[in-house]
């Protein structure tokens, strides 16, 4: 039992919820990871005051509730820019998006609160229960991993940790460094007994020195890549009147200065269905001088249609394709759409109805005297998984993407953050064009090399750097952790089965 045991239930949700907002300022923009460490060390004492697994799952539900909905506050920006349409829905996007990512940590706070448990096992089950709700919460309902714990180190050199355990592996060992000590502190431990939990944290920070220690040098392949920003507000971009403004923009970042060996457009840049963009096509390809030219462009295969990539060749010829294949639900599609609509609800980037159609699966894009790339259009760079599943062994990321939906403070830069941790998962660069920034080019370490800020149109060239040797977690991805929460999993179950004694705590 803690000092809070004596609190009412709405008390210790309301300062659970507050705790949450604190934890959400680790991720960026504010990238203050000492606060989400902070808030995490106080979760024990809120979990060890539930006198129930319903309050305990509350708690659990307030804390993420609050962790969530300051996390993503962005998400009422797609919502204003057709207020006439959308605006009614902003703020229960936030409420239910926060309140529904919360139900996974309620489920974990719930599944550990085994009234029969001491509070050492207590803790270590919480451990285990939210690493697999974080686990899961990338994958239930096509998945949403946005906001993740490990994505609070990426301003630090734990985030070269993601080379070998990815983002479930450390957010994993986030919980293992901080809850432990968190608990004995609730329960007012100090000397030995607090300095026995503490060796979980102290691993943690040796992991961190060692790989810190043995970080490989980068090396350029002396290939200019050049990343063009029209920097087209969303809501003129679909504006006809603003079709030829924004494409002029775009060929005239591509033809200025020194050759490049590679042009890249941001997601949707080209304003033409791709089968009758063959004027454009052949536009670009004489601005781009001989370099190949990858664009973001919709495209319609008979009633089907599809959010793609294209690679044009100095011929101006759209070839090789690919097509997004994880939609953004109720963005880019829109389940029973067509009923849906009918009550005004429809998709924010979907042309109408049922919205656009998914691509087959993870693929590459073979560029001429660039190598393989792993196309990523938008939110695809927000699932690790998705990344491990490319065949073979590419030569580096590639994200198009337009993040004028997310608006102008956190969730640029939290999907910034999240393209920075797939590159140091993978051991690749990072070529990154965003519509209205940042667009950026991202080392194997993830280390921003060159960027152009939020909101500035314009182009940069930057040197394209050579990929590393391949990386444990690009090899084994999360099967690793997922066997080890399986055992602990069936440990603990069979401890359950044990009886206990009566004095457990």
């Amino acid at each position: 039992m803690t000092f809070l045991s004596g609190w009412r239930l709405w008390q210790r949700m309301l300062l659970a919820a507050a705790l949450g907002v604190i934890g959400a300022l680790g991720l960026a923009p504010t990238s203050i990871w000492v606060a989400t460490v902070s808030a995490l060390l106080a979760v024990p004492a809120l979990f060890q005051a539930s006198r129930s697994r319903t309050e305990a799952a509350l708690t659990g539900w307030a804390f993420a509730t609050g962790y969530f909905g300051y996390a993503l506050l962005w998400i009422v920006e797609p919502f204003l820019i057709d207020i006439a349409r959308h605006g009614w829905m902003a703020p229960f996007a936030l409420i239910f998006m926060a309140g529904g990512l919360a139900l996974f940590w309620a489920a974990a706070f719930g599944l550990a609160a085994m009234p029969w448990r001491t509070a050492e096992r207590r803790t270590w089950l919480l451990i285990l229960s939210l690493g697999i709700a974080e686990f899961a919460r990338g994958y239930v309902l096509t998945g949403f991993p946005w906001a993740g714990l490990a994505q609070v180190w990426v301003e630090t050199d734990a985030v070269l940790l993601l080379a070998w355990i990815g983002p479930n592996g450390l957010a994993v060992l986030t919980l293992l460094a901080v809850l432990p000590p968190g608990s004995a502190l609730a329960r007012g431990m100090g000397g030995s007994a607090l300095l026995l939990r503490c060796i979980p944290a102290m691993a943690f920070g040796l992991a961190i020195l060692a790989v810190d220690a043995i970080r490989p040098e980068v090396e350029s392949t002396g290939k200019r890549v050049r990343l063009v920003q029209p920097n087209a507000p969303q809501h003129q971009k679909w504006d006809p009147d603003w079709y030829p403004v924004f494409l002029a923009r775009q060929l005239r970042f591509t033809a200025e200065g020194p050759e490049p060996n590679l042009v890249v457009w941001p997601e949707s840049s080209l304003p033409y269905w791709l089968d009758g963009a063959g004027p454009a096509l052949e536009e670009i390809a004489t601005a781009a001088r001989g370099a190949p030219v990858v664009v973001g462009v919709n495209r319609a295969e008979g009633t089907r249609i599809f959010n793609s990539l294209a690679v044009v060749t100095p011929e101006g010829v759209a070839d090789p394709v690919y097509d997004k294949h994880h939609l953004v639900p109720f963005g880019e599609y829109v389940p029973f759409g067509d009923v849906l609509e009918s009550f005004g609800i429809s998709g924010f980037a979907a042309r109408s109805g049922q919205g656009f159609s998914p691509g087959p699966g993870p693929d590459v894009l073979r560029i001429p005297g660039i190598g393989v790339a792993v196309p990523l259009i938008c939110y695809e760079a927000v699932f690790p998984q998705d990344v491990n599943a490319v065949p073979g062994r590419p030569d580096l990321l590639l994200q198009a993407t337009n993040d004028a939906w997310f608006g102008t403070w956190s969730g640029p830069y939290q999907h910034l953050a999240q393209a920075r941790m797939r590159a140091v998962e993978q051991g690749l660069p990072m070529v990154r064009a965003a519509n209205t920034g940042v667009s950026a080019m991202i080392d194997p370490l993830g280390r921003i090399t060159a960027a152009l800020p939020l909101n500035k149109a314009g182009y940069l060239d930057a040197e394209l750097p050579l990929p590393l040797n391949p990386t444990v977690y690009s090899q084994t991805g999360d099967l690793p952790l997922l066997m080890a929460m399986l055992i602990l999993l069936l440990g603990a179950a069979r401890i359950q089965a044990r009886p206990e004694p009566a004095n457990s705590d």
